[in-house]
């Protein structure tokens, strides 16, 4: 993948990947881009409901890692994780809820930023996919220059105060052997979801059809490969859904924050 002068995504820098999608000419997801850069899922909620955010994503590190935040309400600035960050105009996309209940998707959120808004960034799985392919296993939605597909699932959630719901994941399909490999490599990466949850039979987990994804896209499976599925930012937007708030806004899957800390600086040696 490249954009206007050719460059391949994965040799921007994070600063020169915000720069596209605030200027509006990168609208799409972000698996791929900036290789060995964090990125992060996106909450955003008002002061009121932060707390218990934050408890819930505390309860639920795995589906949940938060890898940064605004230092105050009304903050749309977030020097901890990047120069110059706006989190007004630097996801490619983002969902606003009103009620729990979805309303639109925009690319850039400043006329309906509020004063006592605080962000959450969560670790996103695009920040392992990159030591999975240097380990030589293929991530396939890479491959195929898709969305990696994300599911519902019946795994429960602790709850936090009016947060509850079940976890969402991302699935990538692998051989067994690699599939192993992959739960060895992602154990040494909990803040961004960490080893998977579950690999093989899709029911046991409540996903009844496989090719058809909550969000992002279907990927190929090839014979003897299996689902390998791991725990996924999305999964807030389920809880969302249920503990309702009045207004809250997230990215759209696979729309990330290109942050400019170091995905090696989350690694456990």
């Amino acid at each position: 993948m490249s954009i206007e002068n050719g460059t391949p995504l994965a040799l921007l820098s994070p600063k020169q990947v915000r720069e596209q999608i605030r200027s509006g000419q990168w609208k799409a997801n972000t698996s791929g881009v900036a290789s060995g850069y964090v990125q992060g899922n996106i909450v955003i909620l008002p002061k009121a409901w932060a707390d218990d955010f934050l408890k819930f994503c505390q309860m639920n590190p795995k589906a949940c890692p938060i890898v940064g935040m605004s230092d105050e309400p009304g903050d749309f600035l977030l020097p901890s994780v990047g120069d110059d960050v706006d989190i007004r105009t630097d996801v490619p996309s983002y969902k606003v809820f009103h009620d729990g209940v979805f309303v639109e998707e925009v690319h850039d959120i400043t006329s309906i930023w509020q004063d006592d808004l605080v962000t959450f960034v969560l670790g996103c799985s695009f920040s392992f996919e990159e030591p999975l392919i240097a380990d030589g296993l293929e991530v396939r939605n890479i491959t195929e220059g898709v969305n990696v597909p994300m599911y519902r699932t019946n795994i429960a959630c602790r709850s936090a105060g009016p947060f509850s719901g079940t976890t969402v994941v991302s699935m990538r399909p692998m051989v067994p052997k690699d599939a192993i490999r992959a739960i060895q490599i992602c154990t040494r990466f909990p803040s961004v979801h960490g080893a998977p949850l579950h690999f093989g039979d899709p029911a046991a987990i409540g996903v009844h059809d496989i090719a058809a994804p909550d969000f992002g896209d279907a990927v190929t499976i090839k014979e003897g490969e299996v689902p390998v599925f791991w725990a996924c930012g999305v999964t807030p937007q389920v809880a969302l859904e249920q503990a309702k708030p009045p207004f809250c806004i997230t990215h759209s899957p696979g729309c990330m924050l290109v942050t400019d800390m170091r995905n090696s600086q989350l690694a456990i040696l």
